[in-house]
């Protein structure tokens, strides 16, 4: 007679068990995986999107000449304006400010710092209780730069000495093979900043907080590259150069000092740079002798 059977055997009932037992931990170990997975992408992309926004947002300049390209902030790049500027109301060659660019690189990264090795201070690191002057004049980024040409120009021949022979006369370092190690940066700052590489310096800035007077812009030009053409108007400076070299020296130099100064916009002839426009570079067609400067 066959058995009926009411009710699964103890085997089956453990067998069945077991497989709903497993089913779950799968499952768990499934969801385990996955929010592991997603953690990483997660992380991932914050720390991806943490540099997009880093690399777009905080300030730059960019300088391009000679097929090279130098990125500088803003802080470095008004300074390198300012050292370039003098060269230029000296009436000095381009590489005189290729040797003081190269030369601030080196000692201060062409920071006007406050602090040094023993008693050294500013762009190039002058020590008072060596006769560069006092800790005030040193920390005064036009004094210091005039000090450092006063003492370039004794050297006959400078013009086309080794960059690191040149640099170490006039500065006497503790370190003088170190000046040939930043001589691209300072040729590439110096061929754009003295004007003769055009439309060669573009920088991303942040919107404008509060831009000086038309005036402070003319005090400095003419005190830094002793330009007196310049011209105030509602909000702009506009400048008749002598000529195109001067034009992108001054529209450069003005570039480098947006950040400083509140500038908005500056343009030579048709050639336009625009803060809005960020490091997208200069718009427009033929460049001219007329430079306009427009703050706020």
């Amino acid at each position: 007679m066959p058995t009926t059977r009411t009710g699964p055997t103890l085997a089956e009932s453990r067998g069945r068990g077991l497989s709903r037992g497993r089913a779950p931990a799968r499952r768990r170990r499934r969801w385990v995986t996955l929010l592991v997975v997603l953690a990483l992408v997660g992380g991932a992309g914050w720390f991806g999107a943490r540099f997009l926004i880093s690399s777009v947002v905080n300030p730059q300049c960019t300088i391009k000449a000679s097929g090279m390209t130098e990125t500088f902030d803003p802080d470095q790049t008004a300074n390198a304006a300012l050292i370039s500027a003098l060269s230029v109301k000296r009436e000095m060659p381009p590489r005189a400010a290729t040797i003081a660019l190269t030369t601030a690189f080196q000692e201060s990264k062409i920071r006007n710092l406050r602090y040094g090795d023993r008693d050294s201070l500013g762009l190039f690191q002058q020590r008072p209780s060596q006769g560069w002057g006092t800790e005030k004049e040193i920390l005064d980024p036009v004094h210091s730069t005039n000090r450092f040409y006063d003492a370039l120009e004794r050297f006959k021949g400078y013009e086309t000495a080794d960059i690191t022979k040149i640099a170490q006369r006039v500065q006497k370092s503790g370190f003088p093979e170190a000046y040939r190690d930043h001589e691209g940066q300072g040729r590439v700052l110096a061929s754009t900043l003295t004007g003769h590489s055009p439309a060669g310096l573009t920088c991303r800035l942040d919107a404008v907080k509060q831009a000086v007077s038309p005036s402070r812009v003319i005090g400095d030009l003419s005190q830094q590259m002793g330009v007196t053409s310049a011209r105030a108007g509602d909000g702009t400076v506009t400048v008749s150069a002598r000529n195109a070299t001067t034009a992108w020296a001054v529209a450069h130099w003005s570039v480098a000092r947006a950040e400083l100064y509140g500038v908005t916009s500056v343009s030579v002839g048709q050639r336009a740079w625009d803060r809005d426009r960020g490091d997208e570079g200069w718009s427009g067609g033929t460049a001219g002798t007329t430079v306009t400067v427009k703050l706020g």
